[in-house]
C-alpha cells in the first residue's frame, strides 16, 4: 500500500505542479478571485486540486480526502490525503517563484507521506514515515546553525489574532537581532526547515493543508514540530512551531510570551 502511495502521490504532484507552472508564466493577476477574508483563489488552483483529487479516487476509491477548495470528501478507509493544491497562491499571481504543490497523506491520523513540489524552482520534496526527508530524491537534514547565524520564518491566518501573533513574534525576532523572513507559502517554509536552509518556522492559524506534508518532512529530517503549547503538532492543532534542535526551546518561548500577551490584550479590550 505505502508503495502505492509513494507512486500516486509522486505523480500527482508532479503533474499538478507542471501543469500549474505553465498557467503562472502566462497568468495575470487580473484573473485572480477573492474568497472568504481577503484570500484569493484562481482557477489554476481548481485545476491543479482537480488533478491530484481525480489520481486519489482513480487509485484509492474509498479515500478520505480533505481539501483547501473543495472541503472534505469522506470515504471509508483510515486514509486520509490533505491537499493544498496551490500553496502560496499570493505568489502565484505575482511571478513569485515560491510556491508549492502540497498533498500530506495520513493513516489514523498518523503522518505516513508527504510530498512538496515547488515547480518554477523544479524542486521536489518528499517525506516517508520512517524513511527520512529527500529533496529530489537526495536525502536532507535539519541545519546546527548557532543562534548568531539562525534564519527564521512566519507566516499566519487570517484572523485578527492570527496577524496579531505574527506581527508580535517578527519585532520580537528581530529587536532580539536575529533574521526573521516571510515568503509567503508555508509548505515551502517547512520544506525549508527540513533541508537545513532556514533555523524555523512559526505559523499562528496554520491550515492543516498548509502544513500536512511539510511537518513530516521537518520530523524526518531531524527536527521539531509542534502547537504553540509545546504539544506534538496533529490535525486539529491552529498553530505550529517547526524547528531544528538547536533553536526550538528558544522559539517556543518566545512564542507562548506572545501569545500570552495577546490574551491579556484582549481580555482588557
Amino acid at each position: 500500500m505505502h508503495n502505492k502511495i509513494k507512486k500516486v502521490g509522486l505523480a500527482a504532484v508532479q503533474t499538478a505542479g507542471d501543469y500549474a507552472a505553465k498557467k503562472y508564466f502566462v497568468f495575470k493577476r487580473s484573473e485572480a478571485m477573492f474568497k472568504q477574508r481577503k484570500e484569493i483563489v484562481t482557477k489554476v488552483d481548481l485545476g491543479s486540486e482537480k488533478i491530484i483529487i481525480t489520481a486519489i479516487k482513480k487509485n484509492f476509491p474509498n479515500a478520505n480526502i480533505l481539501s483547501e477548495e473543495s472541503g472534505e470528501q469522506n470515504g471509508d478507509s483510515g486514509y486520509l490525503w490533505v491537499i493544498d493544491p496551490i500553496d502560496g497562491t499570493t505568489n502565484f499571481t505575482i511571478h513569485n517563484p515560491l510556491w508549492a504543490v502540497s498533498v500530506g497523506v495520513f493513516y489514523n491520523n498518523e503522518p505516513i507521506a508527504g510530498f512538496i513540489y515547488a515547480p518554477v524552482i523544479k524542486e521536489m520534496f518528499t517525506a516517508y514515515s520512517g524513511k527520512g526527508a529527500f529533496l529530489n530524491n537526495k536525502k536532507i537534514r535539519i541545519s546546527d546553525a548557532i543562534k548568531q547565524k539562525t534564519i527564521h520564518t512566519f507566516c499566519h491566518g487570517g484572523r485578527d489574532i492570527d496577524i496579531s501573533l505574527a506581527v508580535d513574534y517578527y519585532a520580537k525576532q528581530k529587536r532580539s537581532g536575529l533574521d526573521c523572513r516571510q515568503f509567503g507559502s508555508a509548505s515551502v517554509d517547512l520544506a525549508y526547515v527540513a533541508a537545513g536552509r532556514t533555523e524555523s518556522v512559526v505559523i499562528p492559524g496554520a491550515h492543516s493543508w498548509d502544513v500536512a506534508a511539510g511537518v513530516l518532512l521537518v520530523r524526518e529530517a531531524g527536527g521539531i514540530v509542534t502547537d504553540f503549547s509545546g504539544k506534538d503538532w496533529n490535525l486539529k492543532s491552529e498553530n505550529i512551531i517547526g524547528a531544528n534542535k538547536i533553536v526550538f526551546k528558544e522559539i517556543l518561548k518566545n512564542v507562548k510570551a506572545i501569545t500570552i500577551n495577546n490574551i491579556q490584550t484582549d481580555d482588557v479590550k
